[in-house]
């Protein structure tokens, strides 16, 4: 459920996995339920994201989608914005998906860029893609996602974002670029043009400097394991109390470069699976393929991060 309120769209959203069965990496329902329920029925959580990169959503099937939005929503019911993400190479396809996400009962939609925009994007095409889902959900709220740094040319340049900006329905961006200067310049650029627009830091293991420089919130996979931490630095930030949320940043940041810091890259999702399998939270941290679960070493860094961490 939205709220009303001109801050409406602002605060933390845990971008949740997808749990799934080791033997036929089939989703597990009842363990996605117990996760959402695990991360995001807490004070001073304002909704979720899910079918976001940690579910992974470029290897999950339409079908799925939908059903995760659907659980999800059944979860929380109306006490949470429920962010549903929409992830194709096909626009045509990805306007499908936010068809099935509204249907479902999510609220807002969360437009993924192509992969294939890595190798080449214009603001046309940007502003196409864009378009077509929404000619599909008319009136739909949609949050956009700034890709990261190392992404080719998936990342919005300044021009692009000026025209995404012109689309009313923009509500909200997840800045995803990794970097605080990038992250600093996007915040400034749409706040001087949509003031409105929440601008959400989600850069996980640099969360405390994003929101030392400004931020509207976060949609990280972070507080799928530490959501009460996450919102506690949010709090503080907000608060004027550095000192508290340093004390919170040395917490959070073991556990954070040893998901998302540590190489090779690509492996968070794999490794909040892990992590939560540890925990108790869900039974399986299995991953579908091309890749592979957690072992040995990287096992061994996870488990010494979660002690360290405190969970």
């Amino acid at each position: 459920m939205i709220p009303d309120g001109p801050t409406r769209f602002h605060g933390i959203y845990p971008s949740t996995v997808l749990p799934m069965r080791g033997a036929d990496f089939a989703p597990d329902w009842d363990a996605y339920a117990r996760h959402t329920a695990h991360c995001l029925l807490r004070p001073g959580i304002a909704g979720v994201l899910m079918n976001g990169h940690a579910g992974e959503n470029f290897v999950i099937s339409r079908a799925e989608k939908r059903r995760a939005v659907e659980v999800a929503v059944t979860t929380v019911g109306a006490s949470r914005i429920v962010v549903a993400g929409v992830n194709a190479e096909s626009s045509l396809e990805a306007a499908a998906e936010a068809r099935d996400a509204r249907a479902a009962g999510a609220d807002a939609i969360m437009v993924f860029l192509p992969n294939g925009f890595a190798l080449a994007q214009t603001t046309e095409m940007a502003l196409l893609h864009h378009r077509t889902i929404l000619a599909a959900v008319p009136g739909m709220p949609v949050f956009l996602f700034a890709a990261h740094h190392a992404a080719g040319r998936m990342a919005f340049t300044p021009e692009t974002l000026d025209a995404l900006l012109d689309i009313p329905e923009v509500v909200g961006i997840k800045e995803g670029s990794w970097e605080v200067d990038r992250y600093d310049a996007l915040r400034r650029q749409a706040k001087a043009k949509r003031p409105e627009v929440a601008v959400c830091a989600s850069g996980d293991e640099h969360l405390l400097a994003c929101m030392v420089h400004g931020s509207d919130g976060s949609l990280v996979s972070l507080a799928d394991l530490l959501p009460d931490e996450i919102v506690a630095l949010d709090a503080a930030v907000r608060a004027g109390d550095l000192p508290r949320a340093r004390t919170l940043h040395e917490t959070l940041e073991p556990l954070a470069e040893a998901i998302y810091g540590d190489p090779p890259a690509g492996r968070a999702t794999a490794r909040l699976k892990f992590c939560l399998a540890e925990m108790g939270v869900i039974p399986d941290p299995a991953v579908r393929p091309p890749q592979p679960p957690v072992r040995d070493a990287e096992a061994a860094t996870l488990r010494a991060a979660l002690r360290a961490t405190g969970l």
